[in-house]
């Protein structure tokens, strides 16, 4: 049961960041393409963002069970924190 609640986490988590990844990447061809240096800057900082993000999933996996809900929280938190950036640049383009 527990693994099978881990899993969905992981899900969840995955699926957000891969949607937040993809609109990352679309900013990046569109950075480059108008030579927009200071985007360019905020997207190296969110792929660096998103690194980290992705590290903590992988070490949830080896997370004790005590950590584990406090560790998810936190994740939960980047996550939640790298996709309103993710959209603060949408904006940014859009604008």
């Amino acid at each position: 049961m527990a693994t099978t609640k881990a899993q969905s986490h992981e899900d969840a988590i995955g699926a957000q960041m891969r949607d937040a990844k993809a609109k990352l990447e679309q900013f990046k061809a569109k950075a480059k393409d108008k030579g927009a240096r200071a985007q360019a800057a905020a997207i190296t900082g969110l792929n660096t963002a998103k690194q980290y993000i992705d590290q903590k999933v992988q070490d949830l996996k080896t997370t004790s069970e005590q950590n584990r809900s406090r560790a998810k929280a936190e994740i939960a938190a980047d996550v939640a924190t790298f996709k309103a950036s993710v959209d603060k640049l949408t904006g940014s383009f859009k604008g």
